[in-house]
């Protein structure tokens, strides 16, 4: 008969505990996107796709009344096109909004990514416990986690002044939330390839190919050793994938084809053998595909 303790036999259990956690959180930020991330927006509506999404967004706003141009765009429904033509005030609520929006948006994109160096973590500190290494009963896997997320908080609020910036200045459309700008466009995904192909972006995602290697060398006890380590690999991978983030203003920050397209691709990139070269080789993609968008 088994004689562990109710705690014992949790930590037995923390590697399914963690994948179900961030299952979870993973499902329900995607939910929350799809139901239109509180913006009274309906994402399906803002899912298209186009080889040069700019013309397309300028086709769409073309053919909206050309009364509704001063209209309040909150709580209204995109598939009555009851969108505002230009730039909206930001108000408190709109910036609450558009920060959490990005957040959720980046919790749904990279937990999966993240996935491999969170339950590495956990096997690590129960390897750890075990040897007496270290006293904490519980792996403290949830900070780990939260420091992870709080960097990804950081860079949300970045783009959602970037975000405002852009929008304000006609470059991006408040109702599509993607460019209106063949420039824009261009320039945003050449940068990005060429990213893909930098030395930078090779190491910041060496770190998050080898999580191993990571937390060998950066290993530090306790709660606040989980949270310092958990915000230094969100640095590395918003290091790794902030200029792929940037696409989304590309081809709409609520188009789901392309937020999806990125998780993917940023999956690949971290947790595949060949993801390496499947990133050089977007970047060679991303470039030519800037190229001609400069072009058209």
């Amino acid at each position: 008969m088994d004689g562990a303790s109710p705690l014992e036999r949790l930590l037995r259990r923390d590697r399914v505990i963690t994948i179900a956690g961030v299952v979870a959180l993973c499902l329900l930020a995607w939910l929350y996107i799809v139901a239109g991330a509180g913006l009274g927006m309906n994402a399906w509506e803002m899912t298209r796709l186009a080889l040069f999404p700019h013309q397309q967004t300028a086709e769409v706003i073309s053919d909206m009344p050309s009364d509704m141009s001063g209209m309040d765009m909150s709580g209204m429904d995109m598939s009555g096109m009851a969108m505002a033509t230009e730039p909206r005030v930001w108000g408190a609520a709109i910036w609450t909004l558009m920060i959490a929006m990005w957040w959720v948006m980046m919790v749904a994109m990279m937990s999966p990514s993240a996935a491999p160096t969170i339950l590495l973590y956990a096997r690590v500190h129960r390897h750890a416990l075990a040897q007496g290494q270290i006293q904490d009963k519980l792996a403290p896997t949830g900070v780990f986690m939260a420091g992870y997320l709080l960097v990804w908080l950081g860079f949300s609020v970045a783009a959602a002044a970037l975000h405002w910036l852009l929008e304000r200045e006609a470059f991006v459309s408040a109702a599509m939330m993607s460019s209106q700008s063949r420039w824009l466009s261009g320039i945003v995904l050449i940068a990005a390839g060429l990213y893909q192909l930098s030395p930078l972006k090779n190491a910041c995602l060496s770190h998050c190919r080898t999580p191993t290697a990571f937390l060998s060398r950066h290993w530090r006890p306790h709660a606040l050793g989980a949270l310092r380590l958990g915000a230094l690999h969100g640095a590395f991978c918003v290091g790794c994938c902030w200029m792929l983030m940037a696409l989304l203003f590309v081809g709409g920050v609520m188009n789901l084809v392309w937020v999806a397209a990125l998780a993917i691709l940023v999956l690949v990139e971290k947790v595949f053998p060949a993801g390496q070269w499947v990133g050089r080789a977007a970047g060679i993609a991303l470039i030519a595909w800037g190229s001609a968008t400069l072009l058209v």
